[in-house]
């Protein structure tokens, strides 16, 4: 919980930092994207347009670039372009260099010691120089520390903003009226406590100003098809979720539902100590008696009852700490976390947990307290000692609160991972399996001399195709759509995402045509043709996909036919609706096709990517081969339900073991007292599962109500957490049965031990 919580406080001015956003929508208002970066252009003139913002920074991830020195040739992915003023809102130190003019100059770059050591080994990097993709070469002035690991975004190397500007990397005037990038992450520094709401109302009159579309002047009217938002940046890692975000974020929700767990798990050891310090009561009568009788007050019996619950709790606290360091490795490798003891360490933390012992100790020594206090000292040293029946009743509820907490947790390890299975199991709409992708670093002619080769030499490499995006990825590109009928262009009020998308794409994913034909190269015109999933086909009018074969239609102002459709896939997660997709293959395509698929046969796995690496070498000797597994991209889709899993499984184990402790220590107990009563039973001729039922149907009853209070809990919280995905499983009924069936046993096992054991006990024993 403090690891979420404390994502990006380490910067000075994170409180005063602000993200700007930019979101879009159609005409009627419906919003359809919204993006955590920004158009270039509107840094600066933000900065221009509204004085009270003291900095702006901008930085524009690279994507996958390959970087040389001498012979070492590398893939990076971390990489940015940042401007001069990024230190003065990330608050990193610089080991060598100075930061606050290291980015100033074009051609600079800036990296981590790691990065540093990795091209130079013990050689001083300051003003060596590699070599970005081997066009231009970079010269380092500067190394800083890594990001910590609860920050936004981890750069490994920050090259200068103001390269950008050459006209062979991106260009000036791309930079100052390009509006349809919006690719740059932009960070207003505003004076401490200032009211953002301000520029907040001016934004959309600031749109409509400075943003104009083809052959628009004066003021337009982009205000209303987009909207720039402000966001603050302590928000961003547990409340930001919009369609393309520098890294994975946390949740808000998470951090509610691990500390709920923590604070229930810490009430059921609460209530374990209640329950067995009121059942013992009688065992400590007499010395509470005589207490009173020798002048003891009330108030100091109470004191000496909850000294002890707070000196036990130390004592625990003690342990706890040595098991937690001990076990924090197993946890991070079980759950997927990057934990570390430090944290607990410092004193923000330290001091609430230090006094957490008193906390607990006044909760679960209270109770018991007030009511051994409450003995009067006659009736006790006579012996007349009875636990009344509200104590009776109280210590129920306690067992009743914890067998609903531990049954709930039951319900939702098992939802949890019903929901992962699915997701493992879906069909998608093509085939994942053994599909290798990587970027595609080909031209044209490189592409078809590569993909004829392989395929030539290698009978386990089935398919090549090339897509500017690959399925797991977001679908984040779209442009505007008109249909012609009877020659007339119509506008349609349709969201439709494209794909560039070659002849070999569709095969390489095994997708399913349900009308018309794929991309062909038995025809030249196809690169002004299209193909549309069911969904498109659907949101442009057509009843059924053959009615739309041969239809015309304008997509990003560029005619054509469309003549194919496949039938809808995932593209994207299961979080996310099947949304309309177009795939076009521009005749462009040394620009548009940024990935390379490929599908191979799952028996020679290692004979086809060695037949891969050696054909990229001939090709491409100045970009390293690398690759992951499609599955393995959609698997990482959904780590945080991975992890969510690993934690619940275990958070179960551990609310049902010390609600088993407690069930074992109140029946042992409880059975002790009935000794006599057991003796007789089995003197009149009770059997022994006569005895083990009599003295089990208590508890099991509170088990059962246990049960009745906790389903309809779990139910209602498992249907909220099933919200956040578009395609779920259904809570079935039997999930519920099974776990108070498995709540049942659990309490009948360990109360069965202690039942038995006094049921097949000598009498004799017994009555005397």
């Amino acid at each position: 919980i403090v690891n979420e919580l404390s994502y990006d406080r380490f910067n000075t001015n994170a409180k005063d930092i602000y993200r700007v956003t930019r979101s879009f929508n159609t005409a009627d208002g419906v919003q359809t994207l919204h993006l955590g970066a920004v158009a270039p252009p509107f840094g600066p003139l933000l900065k221009n347009e509204f004085p009270d913002i003291k900095k702006v920074t901008r930085i524009y991830p690279t994507g996958n670039i390959v970087m040389r020195y001498k012979e070492k040739l590398l893939s990076e992915k971390d990489t940015y372009f940042a401007d001069e003023n990024f230190f003065d809102f990330f608050s990193i130190k610089t080991v060598k260099g100075d930061a606050a003019k290291a980015l100033t100059d074009p051609f600079c770059v800036m990296m981590t010691e790691e990065m540093a050591r990795k091209y130079f080994g013990n050689e001083d990097p300051i003003n060596k120089e590699i070599r970005l993709n081997n066009q231009v070469n970079f010269k380092v002035t500067g190394i800083y520390e890594p990001f910590p690991t609860n920050a936004q975004l981890h750069p490994q190397m920050l090259l200068s903003f103001n390269t950008l500007k050459d006209s062979t990397i991106y260009g000036e005037k791309q930079l100052q009226t390009n509006w349809g990038n919006n690719s740059f992450f932009t960070y207003l520094l505003m004076p401490k406590g200032y009211n953002m709401e301000r520029i907040a109302s001016l934004l959309p009159a600031f749109l409509d100003k400075y943003v104009h579309g083809p052959g628009e002047a004066g003021n337009s009217h982009e205000s209303k098809y987009s909207k720039l938002h402000i966001q603050k940046f302590l928000d961003i890692h547990l409340h930001s979720h919009l369609d393309d975000e520098l890294d994975q974020n946390g949740d808000i929700k998470r951090v509610y539902i691990f500390s709920a767990i923590a604070l229930f798990i810490l009430l059921i050891a609460c209530i374990n100590y209640m329950n067995l310090s009121t059942a013992r009561s009688t065992l400590r009568a007499k010395e509470i008696g005589i207490r009173k009788v020798i002048g003891a007050q009330q108030k100091e019996i109470i004191t000496q009852f909850l000294s002890e619950s707070v000196l036990i709790t130390w004592f625990s606290l003690i342990l706890a700490l040595i098991i937690t360091w001990l076990l924090i490795p197993l946890v991070n490798k079980f759950s997927d976390l990057n934990l570390s003891f430090n944290t607990l360490l410092e004193l923000k933390v330290l001091i609430p947990i230090l006094l957490l012992p008193f906390a607990v100790g006044l909760i679960s020594g209270i109770y018991p307290a007030i009511f051994m206090s409450s003995f009067k000292p006659v009736k006790v040293l006579k012996g007349i000692i009875k636990v009344g029946s509200g104590n009776i009743s109280f210590r129920k509820v306690l067992v009743v609160v914890q067998f609903s907490i531990s049954i709930i947790l039951i319900v939702a390890t098992t939802i949890v991972f019903q929901q992962l299975r699915y997701i493992q199991q879906k069909s998608l709409g093509f085939d994942k399996e053994h599909i290798i992708t990587t970027i595609n670093p080909f031209s044209e002619s490189q592409f078809e001399t590569f993909r004829n080769e392989v395929i030539k030499n290698n009978a386990d490499i089935k398919e090549l195709g090339r897509s500017s995006r690959i399925p797991s990825g977001r679908l984040l590109d779209n442009q505007g759509v008109s249909l012609f009928e009877n020659g007339t262009s119509k506008q349609v009020n349709a969201d439709l995402k494209y794909v560039n998308a070659d002849y070999g794409f569709i095969p390489t994913y095994g997708m399913k045509l349900a009308a018309g034909r794929n991309f062909s190269r038995d025809f030249s015109t196809d690169s002004n043709n299209y193909v549309i999933n069911t969904r498109a086909a659907q949101a442009l009018g057509f009843k059924t996909p053959q009615s739309a074969i041969d239809k015309e239609l304008s997509y990003g102002g560029v005619k054509g036919k469309i003549i194919g459709v496949v039938n809808d896939f995932h593209f994207e997660s299961l979080h996310q609706n099947i949304v309309p997709i177009l795939m076009r293959m521009p005749s462009f395509a040394n620009n548009s096709y940024r990935r390379l698929s490929v599908k191979i046969d799952g028996h020679n796995i290692n004979s086809a990517i060695n037949t891969i690496q050696e054909a990229w070498r001939k090709a491409q000797p100045e970009v390293p081969f690398e690759y992951t597994f499609l599955d393995e991209r959609f698997q990482r889709l959904y780590n945080s339900e991975q992890q969510q899993g690993s934690l619940f499984t275990m958070f179960s184990f551990i609310a049902i073991f010390i609600a088993c402790l407690g069930l074992f220590g109140l029946s042992a107990f409880t059975i002790t007292q009935r000794v006599k009563e057991i003796g007789v039973r089995k003197v009149l001729g009770a059997s022994i599962p006569q005895i083990v039922t009599e003295l089990s149907k208590d508890f099991l009853k509170l088990v059962l109500i246990a049960s009745l209070i906790a389903l309809p809990i779990a139910w209602y919280s498992m249907s909220k957490w099933l919200l956040d995905f578009a395609f779920r499983v259904s809570i079935q009924w039997w999930v519920f049965v099974m776990a108070g069936f498995i709540a049942l046993v659990i309490a009948f096992v360990t109360i069965g031990f202690q039942s038995i054991k006094a049921a097949t006990a000598n009498p004799v024993k017994s009555l005397r």
